[in-house]
C-alpha cells in the first residue's frame, strides 16, 4: 500500500494542486514505482495528509483512471492499471536524427465539419486587447526580430497548455506559426531526408486527416497508412519499413473522434524512440470534450524527445487570426527556427501581443467554457437526429468531443462521394469518409457540428434521410 508520507510536498505557490497531484502520480506509475495492481489511499486520506480538498484529490484521480493510469470497481479501492511500461531512457541527443484538396460541397452549407462558430467570437474582448496592444508597440517589437514568437505569446500559451494539456516545455521550445498546415508544412520538410534509407517514409493515421496527407505528399514523403481502430493507431499492424514520420491525432482523432488508449501511447512512444522516428502530434479540436475533460497530450509523457506537438487557435477562437503554434524537442529548436525564418511563416507582432494579453486575463479560457457548453449542445442534438432519421443506413460515431462527427453507411455498397454530391446540392457541405483513406476506404459521411444550432438538426437530418438512397443489389 502507498504510504502517504512518501508524497512530496505540493507547491501552493505555483497554483493547480490537482495538476500537481495528478502529474506526480502519473509519472511515479510511468517510471514503475508504482507498479500494476498496487493500492492506492483512499481519496479523503491522501487529502487530508497533502492538505488540501478531497475534490482536488479527487479530480486527480479521475484523470488518471479517464487516462488509463488507474481502475477502480465500486465498493473496492482504487489501484494502478495494468499494463506494459516501457523502460523510460534518457533524454535524446542534442543533435537531430538527421495545390490543397478543395472541400466537397459548397462553402457554408449545413453540417459542414472543420469550421468553428465565429459568430460567438469575443469581439468586445478581443478589439480592446487588440487596440491597446496597436497603441503601445514599442520600437524594438516592430523591427525583424522574434520570427519565431514574442516571448510573452510563448510563455502564455505554454502556462495554458501545460495546465490545460499537460504539455512540458521551456518557451524556447514554442513556435508561433500562422496556422497548422504551416507548421506541418515546415516540419515535414526539415525532418524528411531524402539521402537517408527510409529518410523519406512518413506513417498516417487510417483514415486520417487530408491536409495532413497533402502536405507530407508535396513534402515528398512515401505515405503508409496505419490502421487505426477503438484505441488509436496501432504500430503493431503497420507494415514495411520504420518511419521518419509518424502523423498522429491522439487525444480526439480525425475523423473517427477515437481517443488513443494508454497502452497505445506507450507503444507509439517507445517505437517512435527505437526507430529514430519524430511523431508529429496534431491536437486537433481537443479542447472541446463533452463526455469527459480533455486527455492530456501525448508530448507531456513523452522522455525520449520525439514529439512535436502542434495547436492552433483557428479551431478555438477564429481562424482568421492566423496564429498556430509547435513545441518542438530541445534538439530541433535551432534547425526549426531557422527554418522559420527563411520560410516567411510568421504571425504579426501586434496580433501576437493582443493575444498573449487575452490568455493571461482569463478572456481565452472563459470562451472555450463557453463555446464547450455550446458545442456539446449541437453535438448531442445532432447525435440524437442522425440517429433517429438515419439510424437505420448510418452508424453514427458517439460524439464525446470535438467540432466533428463520422459515420458509415451500413450497407458498404453505397458510393459515399455519389451520396455526397446528392446530398451537398440541397445546401449541406458534407464530406466522404473514403476520401480521408489511403488504403482500401470504407464508406461513410462526416459531419461538422460547430454552426448546426439544435433546433434546426432534426429538420436537417430528416432532409439526408430522404436523399440517401438505399443500395440496390439487384441486376
Amino acid at each position: 500500500m502507498t504510504a502517504v508520507a512518501q508524497w512530496p510536498t505540493l507547491d501552493r505557490v505555483a497554483g493547480d494542486l490537482e495538476g500537481q497531484v495528478y502529474r506526480v502520480m502519473r509519472d511515479r506509475i510511468l517510471q514503475g514505482q508504482m507498479p500494476p495492481s498496487q493500492r492506492l489511499p483512499s481519496t479523503r486520506t491522501l487529502a487530508i495528509s497533502l492538505g488540501v480538498a478531497r475534490s482536488t484529490v479527487v479530480n486527480a484521480y479521475e484523470r488518471l483512471k479517464a487516462e488509463g493510469y488507474l481502475q477502480s470497481t465500486t465498493g473496492a479501492a482504487t489501484r494502478v492499471a495494468a499494463f506494459t511500461t516501457p523502460p523510460l531512457h534518457g533524454q535524446a541527443a542534442s543533435t537531430p536524427l538527421s495545390p490543397m484538396p478543395v472541400a466537397e460541397g459548397a462553402a457554408g452549407g449545413l453540417f459542414e465539419p472543420g469550421v468553428p462558430d465565429v459568430s460567438a467570437f469575443p469581439h468586445a474582448a478581443w478589439a480592446r486587447c487588440l487596440g491597446a496592444r496597436g497603441r503601445s508597440l514599442r520600437v524594438h517589437d516592430l523591427g525583424y526580430g522574434a520570427h519565431s514568437g514574442i516571448r510573452e505569446l510563448r510563455e502564455a500559451i505554454l502556462d495554458h497548455i501545460s495546465a490545460t494539456r499537460g504539455v512540458i516545455a521551456r518557451p524556447e521550445q514554442l513556435l508561433i506559426v500562422p496556422s497548422t498546415v504551416a507548421a506541418i508544412d515546415l516540419l515535414a520538410r526539415l525532418l524528411l531526408r531524402p539521402d537517408r534509407p527510409h529518410g523519406t517514409v512518413a506513417w498516417m493515421e487510417e483514415p486520417g486527416y487530408e491536409t495532413a496527407q497533402a502536405l507530407l505528399r508535396m513534402a515528398g514523403a512515401d505515405l503508409v497508412p496505419v490502421p487505426c481502430d477503438q484505441a488509436g493507431i496501432d504500430v503493431g499492424r503497420a507494415v514495411g519499413p520504420p518511419p521518419r514520420l509518424i502523423y498522429v491525432t491522439p487525444s480526439h482523432q480525425y475523423p473517427t473522434g477515437v481517443t488513443m488508449s494508454l497502452p497505445r501511447r506507450l507503444a507509439l512512444l517507445e517505437f517512435a524512440r527505437a526507430n529514430g522516428s519524430v511523431v508529429l502530434e496534431d491536437d486537433y479540436d481537443s479542447e472541446f470534450q463533452y463526455a469527459s475533460r480533455p486527455i492530456a497530450a501525448l508530448q507531456g509523457i513523452d522522455r525520449g524527445e520525439v514529439v512535436a506537438y502542434l495547436g492552433t487557435f483557428s479551431k478555438t477562437l477564429a481562424p482568421g487570426l492566423r496564429v498556430a503554434y509547435a513545441v518542438v524537442p530541445s534538439w530541433l529548436v535551432s534547425e526549426a527556427a531557422a527554418a522559420q525564418r527563411l520560410r516567411g511563416a510568421v504571425v504579426p507582432i501586434h496580433i501576437q501581443a493582443a493575444l498573449a494579453d487575452f490568455i493571461r486575463e482569463g478572456r481565452f479560457r472563459a470562451h472555450l467554457r463557453h463555446m464547450n457548453a455550446v458545442y456539446a449542445e449541437r453535438m448531442a442534438a445532432a447525435v440524437s437526429a442522425l440517429n433517429r432519421h438515419c439510424g437505420d443506413r448510418l452508424e453514427i460515431g458517439g460524439g464525446t468531443g470535438g467540432l466533428q462527427l463520422a459515420s458509415w453507411f451500413r450497407d458498404p455498397g453505397i458510393d459515399d462521394q455519389a451520396a455526397i454530391r446528392e446530398i451537398n446540392a440541397h445546401g449541406f457541405a458534407l464530406r466522404s469518409m473514403s476520401a480521408l483513406h489511403l488504403g482500401p476506404p470504407r464508406q461513410g459521411l462526416l459531419f461538422g457540428i460547430a454552426r448546426m444550432a439544435p433546433e434546426a438538426a432534426d429538420a436537417a437530418a430528416a432532409k439526408i434521410a430522404k436523399l440517401v438512397k438505399p443500395h440496390s443489389s439487384g441486376g
